[in-house]
């Protein structure tokens, strides 16, 4: 019992001990709050004013305002960042500087990245991709690969997003803007393989590790990779044509190609993508054919050799060969190979190392030259970016002259351009080649004046435009001008008083060096001014190339996106298409040598035939005599008719031509026949005829002129006739015509219009061939113009008709009676 009582005593004393000091302690540590809270708030001031004064501000970097455009966005990239180079400005901070203007220069040209920022002051390093998408979101009611992670172990689980971390894919995913905006654009200077993905895509999981080992062999070299989850860009998959997952595709000059392959592996891959690069981006040269490579510098671009040992020409080889195709071409010389060795002993080539060597216009020595055991990508891509023109190069295009004379805005700091005016001849090669060794005696500085050539036959808008208004320039050849670019088309020019010479004594050398180191001060301002326009593109490709090429991408294309069984129905359908044509065409062709063959048989027996090998039936007008008078009225069938014109000797020519057009619509009818009849020779039958439709007998008086012009149409069955005349009431008469019934023909005329006074008026004349009472004079050729009308009330019977009890005979012309 006392034991218990001093336990229990000593409890209590330790349990008020350390209450005691548990509350001295709070007490302690609340007087230590109090003392430390001023100061952790001093801290956070001092931490934010920091983190202020460093916070990102690309506007103020470029010096721009923020409603800049981008035009003075890029000037005042261009601007500062020569003043910050680390080559030329060795201040300490120059570094820093240099970087944080490209930053700024990344944001802001990307009209996507500036917006962010504009608005929420977003400033993400990764130009054009997407913010990290928060896919935890897919996991807020469990995790939904629970299932599928029990049956193919962790793997699955690699490929879905977590909180703390992001699979490749992720991170290299691009937007539909990113893709239209900078990928396309660049895809002229940089090839891209993009990877389509989904997140409920098991295969796409399965292909992590391989993409991995292809981003690390790929972009070291120059190649762009990115991925697209097609679940988020529906669009950009269905524009780009993904149907399965994962879908890879090559993305070169703005086109897609498509890997059909149903293996997708790094190797495949590979002989894919060197497959589907342009045709001869880099040339195999031995020593056969190096002279002709180093030689081909007419076209405007250098030549770079590369050496390796290597039977395959590398893919950062080719990746550089496509940046510089319009400005370099490429060869590749494998030194272990026989057909080298004269070449690798010509330039001395250390064939343990990789070699590049550069030429411009003088093939023997290289303009640069690298040596390593491995030549790095972006190595090679300095070195021929910075010798990317000839030594004097040509004003081939229109990228060619904004590159080598760019628009310049300041006046203190001009960039001048010499251009020397030659032609496409052989003779004219000296002359570049004394400006080329004049340039090189000199040393102008490449950012201060560059030095070019053109060619009159080539480029004769350019060349109309800088001399327009220049008396003495009718014949620029070997003359130089000295430009200055001040917009877009608008250019300061100032042309040499002499013309380019080649001789010991070259005064228009020293007038080139003068005028260029007085040009240069920013105090002197060039004297002539002019607007230009677009150079022509001497490297386009001709139309029958575009078409071929278009063809061979076309063919690809089909190869590519049509599986077996779709090209099978399609080349049956094709094939039957052709077959269907063929046959047509054969057909055609045998019609044809038919027809050939009838127009032959049928022209054989004096008839026509036209193209569609019918009969075409004739028209002949005979004329009615004593011989043909039988023929002609009394033995005609029934339901026949003879139309007759009345003409004489003179009026005959021109009045049975015009008869035969009024005739010829009716050529099919074969119950019509057509005929003239002379007046001189069928007078007396004439009267015969009109004094038997009288009711009485009498002597008609008939003024032979009159009658000239007159139609008939007999009915030699029925014996009737119906009559056409210009003055007959039947006829169409112009306005004011009228005459009594029967005057038209001659009726009770006057002896005195005898054939004398009318062969005298003929004579003082044209003179109208009939005259009325009322002096309305026809003319010759008025005659039959109301024939038309009076034929077509003829068939349908409205005519009158004079008949007769018989048909007289025709009169039988004297022998010596000459029709001429």
């Amino acid at each position: 019992l006392l034991d218990s009582l001093l336990q229990e005593h000593k409890h209590s004393v330790l349990s008020k001990c350390n209450a005691g000091v548990q509350s001295g302690m709070k007490g302690k540590l609340a007087m230590r709050l109090r003392l430390s809270i001023p100061m952790l708030l001093i801290v956070l001031v001092i931490l934010q004013t920091s983190e202020a004064k460093e916070r990102f501000r690309p506007y103020e970097i470029l010096e721009i305002k923020r409603g800049a455009t981008q035009q003075e966005v890029k000037k005042a990239y261009r601007r500062l960042v020569k003043d910050y180079h680390p080559d030329k400005n060795k201040a300490p901070d120059a570094q820093d500087k240099f970087v944080a203007l490209t930053k700024s220069y990344e944001l802001l040209s990307d009209p996507e990245r500036r917006r962010m920022y504009d608005n929420h002051g977003v400033t993400e390093d990764s130009p054009n991709f997407n913010k990290k998408h928060d896919y935890s979101q897919y996991n807020r009611f469990g995790d939904p690969f629970d299932h599928l992670r029990d049956l193919f172990g962790d793997n699955f689980n690699s490929f879905k997003s977590s909180g703390s971390r992001e699979n490749i894919f992720h991170k290299q995913s691009i937007t539909y803007k990113a893709y239209a905006n900078t990928l396309v654009p660049n895809s002229y200077k940089q090839p891209y393989l993009i990877l389509f993905y989904s997140d409920w895509c098991f295969s796409c999981a399965q292909v992590i590790p391989m993409w991995a080992k292809l981003v690390e062999e790929l972009e070291p070299i120059g190649f762009g990779v990115a991925t697209v989850h097609s679940e988020h860009e529906r669009e950009l998959a269905r524009k780009v044509g993904v149907k399965e997952l994962p879908h890879l595709v090559l993305l070169t000059d703005g086109k897609v190609t498509h890997y059909r392959d149903s293996i997708l592996s790094v190797v495949k891959v590979l002989e894919f993508i060197r497959r589907k690069l342009p045709y001869k981006l880099v040339q195999r040269i031995n020593d056969h054919n190096v002279d002709e490579f180093l030689d081909g510098w007419m076209d405007n671009r250098v030549r770079v050799l590369l050496f390796g040992k290597l039977d395959i020409v590398r893919l950062r080889y080719l990746t550089a060969g496509f940046k510089f195709r319009d400005r370099a071409a490429v060869g590749y010389v494998q030194v272990t190979g026989g057909d080298t060795k004269e070449l690798v002993d010509r330039f001395k080539v250390d064939i343990k190392k990789d070699t590049l060597l550069l030429f411009q216009e003088d093939t023997d020595t290289p303009m640069a030259s690298l040596a390593m055991a491995d030549l790095p990508t972006n190595t090679i891509m300095e070195v021929m970016e910075r010798h990317q023109y000839l030594q004097l190069p040509r004003l081939s295009n229109q990228v060619v002259f904004d590159n080598l004379c760019p628009v310049e805005s300041t006046r203190t700091r001009k960039r001048l351009c010499v251009v020397l005016f030659t032609r496409e001849t052989e003779e004219m090669e000296q002359y570049r080649q004394a400006m080329r060794d004049w340039v090189h005696s000199h040393r102008f500085s490449q950012e201060r004046v560059r030095f070019t050539y053109i060619l009159l036959e080539r480029q004769q808008q350019f060349v109309s435009a800088v001399t327009r208004g220049q008396q003495e320039l009718s014949d620029p050849s070997l003359r130089v001008v000295v430009l200055w670019r001040r917009g877009e088309d608008q250019v300061k020019l100032e042309w040499l008083q002499a013309k380019w010479d080649i001789g010991p004594t070259n005064s228009s050398s020293e007038e080139l060096q003068t005028t260029l180191q007085r040009l240069l001060s920013a105090n002197e301002v060039l004297s002539g001014e002019a607007v230009l326009e677009q150079l022509v593109d001497e490297h386009a490709t001709s139309v029958f190339a575009r078409i071929a090429n278009r063809m061979i991408e076309l063919s690809e294309v089909l190869r590519d996106n049509i599986t077996m069984d779709e090209l099978i129905p399609a080349a049956s359908l094709v094939l039957t298409v052709g077959v269907i044509i063929a046959g047509g065409y054969v057909m055609s062709y045998l019609v044809k040598i038919e027809e050939e063959n009838v127009q032959k048989q049928l022209g054989a027996r004096g008839l026509k035939v036209d193209r569609k090998g019918k009969v075409v039936p004739e028209l002949k007008i005979h004329e009615l005599r004593a011989e043909t008078y039988n023929g002609m009225i009394r033995l005609l069938k029934p339901g026949c008719r003879t139309v007759v014109l009345i003409v004489d000797r003179e009026s005959k020519e021109k009045l049975v031509a015009k008869f035969y057009k009024h005739a010829w619509p009716f050529r099919r009818n074969k119950t019509l026949m057509f005929g003239f009849m002379y007046i001189e020779k069928g007078l007396s039958w004439y009267k015969k005829i009109l004094n038997l439709t009288l009711p009485e007998p009498r002597d008609i008086k008939i003024n032979p002129k009159n009658c000239i012009g007159t139609v008939l149409s007999l009915n030699g069955h029925r014996r009737y006739f119906c009559m056409y005349h210009a003055k007959h009431p039947e006829a169409t008469r112009r306005p004011g015509y009228y005459t009594a019934s029967g005057a038209f023909m001659g009726f009770d005329s006057e002896d005195e219009a005898s054939d004398g006074e009318m062969d005298l008026e003929r004579a003082n004349q044209p003179a109208p061939v009939l005259d009325s009472p009322d002096h309305l004079p026809i003319f010759e050729d008025q005659l039959l113009d109301g024939l038309q009308n009076w034929m077509d009330r003829l068939f349908e019977g409205s005519t009158y008709r004079y008949h007769v009890n018989y048909w007289p005979e025709f009169p039988i012309s004297p022998s010596t009676w000459n029709t001429k």
